[in-house]
């Protein structure tokens, strides 16, 4: 299992707006004004630190899962960049329809084959990259609140609103709770996990893609594919849980941050 899909898709709205308080150089707010922040400058775009851990996890073939309008991004991780570990290819989502109609685009390059799924503007550890690759059957990594806070860029309050995932006791999942309120977050056994969207697949999640129908906010969402697939098609997701971080990189705010944390990283694509 080598493959791993990364979804660039997004519109990058929260990176758009304008923060004072980010101290981006002009470079980076340049890059940060067209959304796409998989090119964020952080000595160079921040998706290559993305590529260099999936690379250094045993990953070999990658999928960009890109719009239409995406021409930076395609010409850069397509033309300019050279790669010595990973072969790099691109699926089209036309429209920005959500995070599961995102990974159907990617139904082609699977072509029945498993696959990782993971998000453009997260930098994950290699050692879960890894651990999925070597998954019998699909899986998530979720990733305990405390590491998360010991070693992200995620401030505390942020944090709280992130998905939580509940297990079973065969440490299967059992559910992804999106925006949980705080008194569930007190009554859950520790360690509290958190999904960061780091998903390995198998060819079942595309029908299961396809099914679901568009949540409040108007989109086709991967946590109502996942369910799909566990209640509808009898999909057991096993989940690994990690003490290691994640970064995010989603607005303005969390360049320096993310900055600083990669600070000295080798990339080797």
């Amino acid at each position: 299992m080598d493959k791993a899909v990364i979804l660039a898709r997004g519109l990058g709205t929260r990176m758009r707006q304008q923060d004072p308080e980010a101290g981006l150089s002009v470079q980076q707010a340049e890059v940060a004004a067209t959304g796409v922040k998989a090119l964020i400058p952080i000595d160079r775009p921040f998706l290559d630190y993305v590529l260099s851990a999936l690379a250094d996890a045993g990953y070999r073939r990658i999928c960009l899962v890109v719009g239409p309008e995406h021409e930076a991004l395609r010409r850069y991780y397509g033309e300019v960049l050279k790669y010595q570990r990973l072969e790099l290819g691109f699926a089209i989502q036309e429209q920005p329809l959500g995070t599961a109609d995102a990974v159907a685009a990617a139904e082609g390059f699977a072509a029945g084959d498993s696959v990782l799924v993971i998000n453009s503007d997260n930098y994950y550890p290699a050692v879960a990259l890894e651990a999925l690759r070597h998954l019998q059957g699909p899986g998530l990594a979720a990733f305990s609140r405390a590491g998360m806070l010991a070693g992200s860029n995620i401030p505390p309050e942020r944090l709280s609103r992130f998905a939580l995932v509940e297990a079973d006791e065969q440490q299967c999942l059992r559910r992804i709770v999106e925006k949980p309120d705080p008194a569930l977050l007190a009554s859950l056994p520790e360690p509290v996990a958190v999904s960061m969207n780091c998903w390995r697949f198998d060819a079942g999640i595309f029908p299961a893609c396809r099914a679901v129908k568009p949540s409040p906010r108007g989109e086709l969402e991967l946590p109502d594919a996942v369910q799909y697939a566990a209640e509808v098609l009898g999909q057991r997701f096993r989940v690994l849980c990690f003490a290691e971080a994640v970064l995010d990189l989603s607005s303005r705010i969390d360049v320096g941050p993310v900055s600083e944390r990669l600070a000295g990283r080798e990339v080797k694509l």
